[in-house]
């Protein structure tokens, strides 16, 4: 390999999962180094492993693509991923936006349960703006076995979750919001802050980060069950 670049293939043995790819900031040269020695490795250990590359650009979807010519473009999500997306299919994962400028956040968090193994309830728009779009939803959110709620604006949504279900809520503040929102970190302080126990946070705009965590919870839950 590379200088530059020193892939963790041992992650998949180790988490359950192999390593994701940031791709802002990595060169053209580094992930055509990166994909070419995946490329090897699936090949030469006959290794099926799913992986991604996450905030991708086209641009960067075709370096990739080169070296990985099954690799699929998930645009909204900004992920490019690897493998099969699927699997075991694990019920139980919910990813709830307030509105609909939050759907790429979200569709981040959802592809990365999908590539996880998780079928994934998607349930979109559904902000305490119009509260009755939400309590609407309740007998499919009480079926979930992790929520991840995904809100920009004041973030009020995982407080008012995290009172209606029994499950763990994962909230990802988004950027998405007026000028005081001040980029995400309005409606982070108010998830770090919310009264309702049961809601963990994850940082801004990281669906990724929320998605793993509810494919992690969800994938306990059914291997403890055998």
């Amino acid at each position: 390999m590379n200088a530059e670049v020193n892939l963790d293939f041992g992650r998949a043995a180790r988490t359950g999962f192999s390593e994701v790819i940031y791709c802002p900031g990595k060169s053209d040269g580094q992930l055509s180094l990166i994909a070419q020695e995946i490329a090897r490795r699936r090949e030469e250990e006959s290794e099926n492993e799913s992986t991604l590359f996450s905030r991708v650009t086209p641009e960067q979807h075709e370096i990739i693509t080169r070296h990985l010519p099954d690799a699929v473009f998930h645009e909204r999500a900004r992920i490019t991923g690897v493998g099969t997306r699927g699997g075991r299919h694990y019920r139980g994962v919910a990813v709830v936006t307030a509105g609909s400028g939050d759907v790429p956040v979200a569709e981040e968090a959802a592809v990365t349960a999908e590539y996880m193994g998780c079928e994934v309830k998607r349930l979109y728009d559904v902000g305490v703006a119009g509260i009755h779009r939400l309590l609407a939803r309740l007998p499919d959110l009480r079926e979930a076995r992790a929520i991840v709620a995904v809100a920009g604006m004041e973030g009020a949504l995982p407080t008012v979750l995290g009172g209606l279900v029994s499950c763990p809520v994962i909230a990802v503040p988004t950027s998405v919001g007026y000028g005081v929102n001040f980029g995400g970190v309005a409606p982070l302080l108010t998830m770090l802050n919310s009264c309702a126990l049961g809601v963990t946070v994850v940082n801004i705009d990281n669906g990724i980060g929320g998605g793993y965590a509810a494919a992690t919870i969800v994938r306990q839950i059914y291997e403890r069950q055998g």
